[in-house]
């Protein structure tokens, strides 16, 4: 037995300085990537570029050459439609009617300037004793700003409107019941038959001949709201009614209020549907408005439009089709902002 311990001693022993020697080399080659990793550090960095491409490069390139596409066949087919206003007006005569539009609103602007600066100097030397407001037409931007403060205060209005309710009957199926033959007839009601109603209460309550907001966007804003309110009040009440029944069982074992009941169970359960009805309703307001503006006379978008077909000129289609794309991209972007909100909301919601 002890010979036998002594043999394996000394084949360790011969077997260790081996062993150091295959460490030795094993450290000089791994010595030799390192070295050859720091002279192929810009190709490392290149290989990531071309990594970075190829990943977000499909997500860019594809939409581009579809809005490439699109504009070279509207190019290639716009002239030979020919209108009662001439030819169909080409991507390059729309842009420069879009940058016309915003000269437009620079020289109503330099005109506005003047004005108020000659009324200051008059009040000044005492030949006129009371100010004025600029009457001068309002321009495209101009009517791009007052169209977003319409949808905004219909859908705030819609807001307010449909998501108690929509609480309320996902709370209570003897009050969804009650409300839902309600709901299913005036949701497919357009805005052209909304309008003479509205106009007709809306002038009847506001008598007033200087009034803090102006009749015609007034009478824009609640066509926008009676016509929006929908989705966000369907999918609240779906939501809520969709809770977790169990959840709900909790908060009467805490014997939590009516309010506590909704702000820390109810309210946090539902918000994704009710930011998807919200969005929806954005968007279903900003087609509404279109159409309430052109028949309300509201100085939006929607009568912009509605003044330059009864104009008639040469420009008029081109700038028709102008305000038709910017209607488009501003829905998109209200749709991206409410995005954004909703995963706020959500982000906070889970923290």
């Amino acid at each position: 037995m002890a010979t036998a311990f002594a043999d394996v001693e000394t084949v360790r022993s011969d077997a260790a300085p081996v062993q150091d020697q295959t460490e030795t080399k094993v450290t000089q080659t791994s010595s030799q990537p390192e070295q050859g990793a720091k002279g192929s550090a810009p190709a490392a960095s290149s290989w990531n570029l071309q990594a970075v491409v190829s990943k977000h490069g499909k997500a860019l390139l594809a939409p581009i050459a579809g809005i490439l596409a699109f504009l070279a066949l509207w190019a290639v087919l716009a002239p030979q439609v020919d209108t009662s206003l001439g030819a169909l007006p080409g991507p390059v005569e729309v842009a420069e009617q879009g940058a016309a539009l915003y000269n437009e609103w620079q020289a109503s602007n330099d005109a506005k300037a003047e004005f108020y600066a000659a009324q200051d100097g008059r009040i000044a030397a005492g030949t006129q004793a009371i100010a004025f407001d600029y009457a001068g037409p309002p321009t495209f931007l101009d009517q791009v700003f007052t169209s977003l403060k319409t949808v905004a205060l219909g859908f705030v209005l819609a807001t307010l409107f449909a998501v108690p309710i929509g609480l309320a009957a996902g709370l209570s199926p003897v009050f969804n019941a009650a409300i839902n033959p309600l709901v299913q007839i005036m949701k497919p009601v357009s805005p052209l038959a909304w309008l003479p109603i509205v106009t007709m209460v809306v002038s009847a309550t506001i008598t007033s001949a200087d009034p803090m907001l102006a009749k015609s966007f007034v009478i824009s804003a609640i066509v926008v709201m009676l016509c929006s309110l929908w989705p966000t009040l369907i999918n609240t009440a779906v939501g809520t009614a969709s809770i977790d029944k169990d959840l709900l069982n909790v908060g009467r074992v805490l014997k939590l209020g009516t309010f506590q009941k909704l702000t820390k169970l109810v309210l946090p359960s539902s918000l994704p549907y009710i930011f998807t009805g919200m969005r929806l309703s954005l968007g279903v307001g900003w087609m509404v408005l279109i159409a309430a503006e052109m028949l309300a006379q509201n100085p939006g978008l929607g009568k912009f439009v509605w003044d330059e077909f009864q104009n008639g000129s040469s420009q008029s289609l081109a700038r028709i089709m102008f305000a038709v794309i910017v209607i488009g991209l501003i829905g998109f972007l209200l749709d991206r902002i409410m995005m954004g909100v909703e995963k706020f909301a959500s982000r906070n919601r889970l923290a």
